[in-house]
């Protein structure tokens, strides 16, 4: 069965962090629809001002970010204390969990191109280790198809493995289609899924998408994907629905209210980190 479009979403201009410009596409109110994806926050940008504010040093508790970076750099410092640096094409994935504190800065560049995804932890996971991992371009392995590429950044894809996360499963691809041609992708019927038109608008399953535009699909076993005249670069994230209560407020997603007051009352007290070095 063919997958159809249950819902798009262009989202707004704001500002995050030290006044980073970015467009929020997912937000609360997409949570039902787009589980267990919460966030996309797109980023696009040939002004440095727009974006070398970064994000200081702030919490996060119960989610994993993934940020992928196809043009620019991001720098990430946090309280387990890693420092890396992510460069054009590269993914950075950290785990939450428990509680972590962290900084992204975005040194100038030609162009500031990419998203931020906040993927929902499970209830039974929300206070594990957190973690950080980075996906570099050696690792990343580019499939040549008839009519394009796909970047397995993380997860499988028809025999190809990459990074896995630990606790939701996740296949992340960057689709790069020629002009004119299309791609049917094959998936599992009850997983949940979701594209994102980084560059270029596109068809999919015959209806047009715009470019920068979070896609919802219905279930079945595969959704065909087609490039206009100026080919497309579509963002293809594929995970497993939690269907699990959603307590959100700021840097931190709970499933219940009481949940979400202790992780305040934490940051307040000085125990939100359990897992730490000096930072």
């Amino acid at each position: 069965m063919e997958r159809k479009i249950i819902k798009q979403v262009r989202g707004y201009a704001t500002q995050d962090g030290a006044g980073v410009k970015l467009v929020r596409v997912l937000s609360g109110s997409t949570v039902e629809d787009f589980d267990p994806i919460l966030m996309l926050d797109s980023f696009d940008s040939t002004n440095p001002e727009d974006y070398t504010a970064g994000f200081p040093l702030h919490p996060h508790r119960g989610i994993e970010t993934i940020s992928y970076v196809y043009r620019g750099s991001m720098t990430h410092k946090d309280s387990l204390g890693h420092e890396d640096t992510i460069g054009d094409g590269e993914v950075q994935w950290m785990t939450a969990g428990s509680g972590i504190m962290h900084e992204e800065m975005l040194p100038a560049s030609e162009r500031m191109l990419g998203v931020q995804l906040w993927l929902n932890l499970p209830a039974k996971d929300k206070m594990t280790h957190p973690a950080y991992h980075s996906i570099k371009n050696e690792t990343i392995e580019e499939i040549t198809l008839e009519n394009g590429k796909l970047r397995l950044l993380a997860g499988e894809y028809e025999g190809h493995r990459a990074f896995m996360g630990s606790y939701l499963p996740l296949d992340y691809y960057d689709l790069h289609l020629n002009p004119e041609s299309s791609f049917i992708l094959k998936t599992k019927a009850d997983s949940s899924v979701m594209l994102f038109t980084l560059l270029g608008n596109a068809l999919v399953a015959g209806e047009r998408v715009e470019e920068k535009t979070a896609v919802k699909l219905s279930e079945g076993d595969y959704v065909k994907i087609e490039s206009i005249d100026q080919g497309a670069q579509v963002l293809i994230i594929s995970s497993k629905y939690l269907r699990e209560s959603v307590a959100w407020g700021g840097p931190i997603v709970m499933n219940t209210r009481q949940e979400l007051d202790q992780a305040f009352a934490d940051l307040r007290s000085g125990n939100f980190l359990r897992d730490k070095i000096s930072y």
